[in-house]
């Protein structure tokens, strides 16, 4: 009998239930769609007039937003090719915070235009050649376009230059207002060299009701809930911050006490009392005014803390736990009982405030400069005080950046068109294949300022004409005016309308690279997803028929 010979193929050669797709039609092109669909979602949403998104992800929690990082966040893409536009979009708000909507937009319109070379019959190879040739020239003349720099860094009308427009961005029409709450916190925990400024050091705290003008910034720290003891507030305090609960010791092996008669049964329970209270009487005479636990309270501890004056505060979160033991200087300790004066913190009031309806501690200091602030955010819905913590993150975000390289280039698309005007007149000057993919490289960054007008409800083909008519005159600072009611623009430079460049610069990086990637793919195998077949649900599983 004749041994069987399977079929020379790449399906035979893999288990059943892999897929495959290869070549210019079945993987490159159904990549470039996917992406192209991922940027058309969040590109609605860009600019001050960037429309909201209503998403509802799996735990049918609700998001009313325009940030493009949370929208796919919560949108849960799993297409492999708009999953590397994700990626390079979370990256950009994990290096940056601000700009992740330019990395989608920018990356699918770069695909988009990729396209139309690969029609013309170029090979990927060329046009990836093409792509990194420009994004290096587009750096070197990136460099050449900073029109101002925020210096000193500690100084507020500085740092409005650059906080004003990503405001306005996320929350049109509020901006001073954030700049100032923004800025406010930022100059309160600025160290002497500003380059070392930490984002941590700015807390957000989301309280409901009265409206965005309530918003304020506490020195120090805010807890959204209420002091456990009858004691609630502390001036000049010691503090003691402790990692476990204030409550009677257990032992971590079970053990078995025998127990003869009822008054070994009474001293037994007195004597664990007797215990308790020798710990907190220990705390009492070390001078401790206020005692912050990260777990529980016992209510027999409450009751000898209440007799010795002791102000009791629970939190829970062990991040807020560490960011208040910088605050007041302390050492979170693991077991109860007397800490040594260098363990315990200071702060000069902790107090229990009524922000609203809810009632919360505040931890401030008077005298030194504190290590941290607290934003309290107040709104109407928690959808609206959710988005205001987006915009005031990205603000604060954008602070780190200038901080460390303070150059601005015009914003409102002036960049854009100006690089894209330089590239394209580069491209022409560049001999041989590359030139093409140069080209298409400076169309691609036309569509940041024409979706800002489309967005604004202008004609963006005589806006686009209007900026170009003007950079070409030597005005490199025009941008769009979506204020303007006859498809305007105006000098940006003139209405403080500024970019970060740092940001910029790794928004460009991230969105080419992401492009390139999907380009250099022209084989898709994908092998059967993990687990058997989904079990059909029984609506009526309860019914008793």
């Amino acid at each position: 009998m004749a041994m069987k010979i399977p079929k020379i193929g790449l399906p035979q050669m893999l288990k059943d239930g892999y897929k495959h797709m290869q070549g210019l039609e079945e993987a490159v092109y159904r990549n470039i769609g996917a992406t192209k669909e991922l940027s058309q979602i969040t590109r609605t949403s860009l600019g001050p007039n960037g429309r909201n998104k209503m998403v509802i992800n799996h735990l049918e929690k609700l998001f009313v937003t325009s940030d493009a990082a949370t929208i796919i966040r919560e949108l849960e893409v799993i297409h492999p090719a708009a999953k590397l536009l994700v990626m390079a979009s979370q990256q950009q708000e994990a290096e940056m915070g601000d700009a992740t909507n330019f990395v989608i937009v920018f990356a699918g319109e770069l695909l988009q235009q990729a396209e139309h070379l690969l029609r013309m019959g170029l090979h990927p190879s060329e046009i990836i050649d093409g792509l990194d040739f420009a994004v290096k020239k587009c750096f070197e003349i990136l460099q050449t376009l900073s029109v101002e720099n925020v210096e000193p860094a500690n100084k507020k009308s500085e740092l409005e230059k650059a906080v004003l427009p990503v405001l306005a961005s996320k929350q049109h029409g509020y901006e001073e207002l954030l700049a100032n709450v923004v800025i406010q916190a930022a100059l309160e925990v600025m160290p002497k060299n500003p380059s070392q400024f930490s984002v941590d050091s700015i807390r957000v705290v989301k309280i409901l009701g009265g409206s965005i003008h309530d918003t304020t910034v506490v020195k120090g720290m805010v807890f959204g809930r209420e002091a456990e003891g009858v004691v609630t507030n502390a001036t000049k305090a010691k503090v003691a911050v402790y990692t476990c609960p204030i409550d009677v010791s257990l032992t971590e092996t079970k053990g078995t006490v025998l127990i003869k008669n009822a008054q070994e049964m009474l001293n037994f329970s007195k004597d664990e009392e007797k215990r308790l209270e020798d710990s907190i009487k220990q705390i009492a005479d070390a001078g401790v005014k206020v005692a912050v636990s990260g777990s529980g309270v016992g209510e027999l501890a409450l009751h000898f803390m209440n007799r010795y004056n002791i102000m009791v505060v629970k939190v829970l979160s062990k991040f807020d736990l560490r960011r208040l033991c910088r605050v007041i200087n302390a050492t979170p300790l693991t077991r109860l009982g007397a800490p040594m004066p260098e363990e315990m913190g200071f702060c000069d009031i902790v107090e229990s405030v009524e922000i609203g309806s809810d009632r919360c501690i505040v931890f401030r200091q008077e005298q030194e400069n504190t290590k941290t602030a607290t934003i309290v955010i107040r709104g109407g819905t928690s959808n609206t005080i959710d988005d205001l913590e987006r915009a005031i993150d990205d603000g604060v975000n954008c602070i780190k950046a200038v901080v460390k390289d303070g150059r601005l280039l015009p914003g409102a698309g002036a960049t854009e068109i100006e690089l894209a005007r330089q590239l394209a007149a580069f491209g022409e000057r560049t001999p041989g294949i590359n030139q093409y993919a140069i080209k298409k490289f400076a169309e691609a960054f036309e569509v940041i300022p024409r979706t800002l007008a489309d967005n604004a409800g202008l004609d963006s083909t005589e806006v686009i004409s209007k900026l170009y008519a003007a950079h070409q005159a030597g005005q490199t600072n025009v941008g769009v005016n979506i204020e303007s009611d006859d498809n305007g623009v105006y000098d940006t430079k003139e209405h403080r309308i500024f970019d970060s460049l740092p940001v910029k610069q790794m928004a460009i990086k991230l969105a080419t690279h992401a492009a390139v990637t999907v380009l250099s793919v022209d084989h898709i195998i994908m092998s059967k997803p993990a687990g058997g077949p989904k079990v059909k649900e029984n609506k009526n599983w309860d019914d008793d028929e």
